[in-house]
């Protein structure tokens, strides 16, 4: 198949011209990359005009060939429940007749909201188009990547995952929005770092590109397995979140990462003197270049008071008291 023709049929043509062409026609990676979230929006939003919104029974949808997510965000599901539960479902999901079993559909796009109406006991509104499994595969990374907000790890995965069905990389670099130099690395950190390691670890969504090409560099060196699965082994480290489990990893391979010094604690002198009166107490406490003095009993503020009044002059006395020790400075 010709370059050009990439992408022909994932939407209508809205021109005067006599042939179907997309909105955007592949020429080559580095002449095609979409170049902005709001552009990626809009041509994933293609796939849906003009088309006719219908509603579907979801336990007949089927997920997709190829996932994307990592893991669910119970949070955002749970708000997206919520606004549909309210003000119902406003944008479609996209189906395709699924390509092996008659009368059941498969998701290109719109999990979250099909999962919802299963939920709720309600049909989902979808949009059904033909498409063969690439113009699938690209037209759900282009949706997620401008709308689903997936990690630096969840894109390395799908792409990986795209590579092993036998994808390229102009057509996963198409998916993703991404040129060919953050693909190979998104390919590369997958490859290094094992299938079971990511899952562990899970989506970190405060982790990104360079944290990760580091860690993967890591991983493959002699001795770090068992850091890693002393690690993981751990209890604890299955209470933290999922970007705390790559930084406690992290730091575990991390030669560079400076260890915490340990100070010295210094003893503390105590000591206190109160007149015959006892009208006020004085304790008094030094810890290394530290002096601290307090004031209690019945004249502690007054003679406090007075102490901070005369400062001056009692400094003066123990300058000329002889007691001052040269430091050379």
């Amino acid at each position: 198949m010709a370059r050009k023709n990439l992408l022909a049929g994932l939407a209508d043509d809205t021109s005067d011209q006599s042939h179907s062409t997309a909105s955007y026609p592949i020429r080559g990676a580095s002449k095609s990359m979409i170049r902005s979230i709001d552009e990626l929006a809009k041509q994933a939003d293609r796939f849906l005009e003009g088309e006719t919104v219908i509603e579907i029974d979801p336990a007949t949808i089927d997920g997709s060939f190829v996932s994307d997510r990592m893991e669910d965000d119970t949070d955002q599901f749970k708000d997206l429940l919520e606004a549909i539960k309210e003000r119902g479902q406003n944008s479609p999901v996209l189906v395709r007749p699924h390509p092996e079993i008659d009368g059941r559909f498969q998701i290109v796009f719109g999990h979250r909201r099909v999962r919802v109406a299963r939920e709720l006991g309600r049909k989902v509104r979808a949009v059904v188009k033909a498409l063969d499994d690439k113009t699938h595969v690209i037209a759900q990374g282009q949706e997620n990547s401008a709308r689903a907000n997936l990690t630096f790890i969840e894109r390395a995965v799908f792409a990986k995952r795209l590579e092993d069905l036998g994808y390229d990389r102009e057509v996963i670099s198409s998916a993703l929005a991404a040129n060919a130099a953050a693909v190979s690395k998104m390919i590369s950190v997958v490859s290094r770092v094992p299938a079971s390691l990511i899952e562990k670890i899970g989506s970190a969504p405060s982790v990104g590109r360079e944290r990760w090409v580091e860690f993967s560099l890591l991983v493959g060196r002699f001795g770090h397995a068992s850091k890693l699965d002393a690690v993981v082994s751990d209890a604890a480290f299955h209470e933290l979140d999922s970007s705390e489990r790559f930084d406690r990893l992290f730091n575990a391979l991390n030669k560079s990462a400076k260890p915490v010094k340990k100070t010295i604690e210094k003893k503390a002198v105590h000591s206190s003197w109160a007149p015959g009166d006892k009208s006020v107490t004085v304790v008094s406490k030094a810890v290394g270049k530290s002096y601290t003095l307090a004031l209690r009993d019945k004249n502690a503020a007054i003679f406090g008071g007075w102490i901070s009044e005369n400062l001056e002059g009692l400094y003066r006395a123990f300058m000329e008291s002889g007691k001052v020790r040269k430091t050379g400075d």
